[in-house]
C-alpha cells in the first residue's frame, strides 16, 4: 500500500500538475464559449423570426390606393366692381361660397405603422413564386438602412416599382428560407412579380445571374433602353464580401 502511494507521488510531477491545471482551464473556457455560441445562435434565430413577423404584418397592412384622389374644397367668391375692378364691400352673410373639386397625386410611399408603434414606409411588394418569397419593399432611408434591412427588402437605387428604369432591391441572405436567402437559387426564366402601392402588378423574367464583389455597382446602371427592369442584390452563401446579382426585365 505504501509503495502505491509513493509511486503516485513520484509520477505527479510539477509539470504534470501544470498540464492538468491548463487542461481544466481550457475545458471550462471551451464550455463557456460553447454556451455563448449557442446562446447567440438562439437569440439570432429569435431576432430573425421576430423581424419576419413584422415584415408579414407590414405586408398585410398595405392597401391598394388610387394614383390620384379627387378632393372637394369650399372657396369664397367676391363680386368685383365693374368700373374699378375692386371687390365690392359686402356683408359677410352675402359672401358666396362654392365647392370646387381638384385632383391631387398620391405619393409612391405608403405609411404603415406596426403594432409596436414603429412607422415604416413601403413602396411596393415583391413575390417570387419559384422560391416562395413574398415581402413588402421598404423605401430607402440612409440613416436607418441596416435596421430596415432586418425587417424587409429595401430599395437600393434607381427607379421606383414598375417605372421605366432599373429598380434595384437589396435583401439579407440568412442561409435559411427567409428574406432573400433563396434568391441565389433563382434560374433564368423564373418570374418575379412586383406590385406598386397603387395595386399594379407586373411580371419580370430573370435573364441574368452572376456573382460579383460588394464594391461593384455596375448592376445598378439605369441604361435599360427604355424598358422596365429590376435587380435583386444579396450576399452569397459563402461570403459576405461577394454579392449575388439577379437581373430581370418586364415580361411582354
Amino acid at each position: 500500500m505504501n509503495q502505491i502511494l509513493i509511486a503516485e507521488k513520484l509520477y505527479m510531477t510539477p509539470g504534470i500538475r501544470k498540464k492538468r491545471t491548463i487542461f481544466r482551464i481550457e475545458f471550462f473556457l471551451s464550455v463557456f464559449a460553447l454556451v455563448g455560441l449557442l446562446s447567440y445562435g438562439v437569440y439570432s434565430a429569435y431576432d430573425r423570426n421576430k423581424s419576419e413577423a413584422v415584415s408579414k404584418e407590414i405586408l398585410a397592412a398595405m392597401e391598394t390606393r388610387p394614383e390620384k384622389m379627387v378632393v372637394e374644397e369650399q372657396v369664397v367668391v367676391l363680386a368685383l366692381n365693374s368700373q374699378t375692378g375692386v371687390s365690392q364691400q359686402v356683408n359677410i352673410d352675402e359672401i358666396e361660397k362654392v365647392t370646387v373639386t381638384r385632383e391631387i397625386e398620391i405619393s409612391d410611399e405608403q405609411k404603415v405603422t406596426a403594432r409596436d408603434g414603429t412607422v415604416y414606409y413601403t413602396i411596393g411588394q415583391i413575390n417570387i413564386p419559384a422560391i416562395d418569397c413574398e415581402y413588402p419593399i421598404l423605401a430607402s432611408d440612409t440613416e436607418n438602412y441596416d435596421t430596415l434591412l432586418k425587417i424587409a427588402p429595401v430599395k437600393f437605387h434607381g427607379a421606383n416599382p414598375n417605372e421605366v428604369g432599373n429598380f434595384c432591391i437589396v435583401g439579407h441572405n440568412y442561409r435559411n428560407s427567409q428574406f432573400f436567402s433563396k434568391v441565389p437559387n433563382l434560374e433564368i426564366g423564373d418570374i418575379i412579380e412586383i406590385t406598386d402601392t397603387f395595386g399594379k402588378t407586373l411580371e419580370y423574367e430573370v435573364y441574368d445571374k452572376y456573382i460579383t464583389v460588394d464594391t461593384d455597382t455596375s448592376c445598378t446602371s439605369q441604361m435599360t433602353d427604355g424598358r422596365r427592369e429590376i435587380t435583386l442584390i444579396t450576399c452569397t452563401d459563402a461570403s459576405d464580401e461577394n454579392r449575388v446579382i439577379v437581373k430581370a426585365r418586364e415580361k411582354v
